[in-house]
């Protein structure tokens, strides 16, 4: 699973580089964020919504919902029981909550890293870990629009898929990093083109350190949270 992850900071030219042009200028881009949990609104990459007015295939950068409500789901949030923060790779056909934003709605969320626990119930250690050669990457993402109480909440997912050997011993599962060569693909490919994607990332690409306590409460922020511990 990914129940939390962070970001640095990114700058546009660094976003333009590896997300081409459809990028929104006159803003600054999304502030960096260290202890980014669910429910949290945080800034996703994907194909403009059809009827805005921009041109057909533009990116843009959105602020979204962690934890992916359905397009068909209309009850107040506080009755939503099932946890979407994440979504299994394998069935994404199948299942009635993801199925339609795998289709039609997918995404790329910027991240530098994210963390994970393990060891015995009690005494759990956090792990950070991220990419060797890249101070930011995207995971792969669904995301999704809702009516809720007469407004629209756009809300996303993170996919994760089976460990590589790394995360093994920290997770049975790891979310979907995607190379940025395969950034276009992901967003506008027809859904049954991307399965390949779902190849855990290789390990040989990755890192992993520990750090410190604070980063198990969601208000403590700061880089300080990615020093190894």
């Amino acid at each position: 699973m990914c129940g939390r992850f962070f970001r640095e900071e990114v700058s546009w030219a660094e976003y333009h580089a590896a997300l081409s042009t459809y990028i929104i200028e006159g803003v600054g881009p999304p502030e960096a964020a260290y202890n980014i949990a669910p429910t949290q609104y945080v800034p996703i990459v994907r194909l403009a919504p059809e009827g805005e007015a921009v041109p057909a295939g533009t990116r843009e950068f959105a602020p979204a919902m962690w934890g992916l409500v359905p397009s068909w789901w209309h009850k107040p949030l506080k009755e939503k029981k099932f946890s979407t923060f994440n979504a299994r790779a394998e069935g994404l056909e199948e299942s009635n909550t993801f199925r339609g934003a795998f289709r039609h709605r997918r995404c790329l969320v910027p991240a530098s890293g994210f963390y994970e626990w393990t060891g015995p119930a009690g005494r759990k250690t956090p792990y950070a870990i991220g990419l060797r050669n890249r101070r930011w990457f995207c995971f792969a993402g669904l995301w999704d629009r809702a009516m809720i109480d007469g407004s629209e909440l756009d809300s996303f997912t993170i996919l994760t898929t089976k460990p590589n050997d790394l995360m093994a011993g920290l997770h049975t599962r790891m979310p979907v990093i995607l190379d940025p060569k395969d950034y276009d693909r992901w967003l506008m490919a027809p859904s049954k083109q991307v399965h390949d994607l779902f190849e855990p990332f290789p390990t040989d690409a990755m890192h992993a350190w520990p750090v410190g306590p604070a980063v198990g409460n969601v208000r403590n922020q700061g880089r300080q949270l990615i020093e190894e511990a």
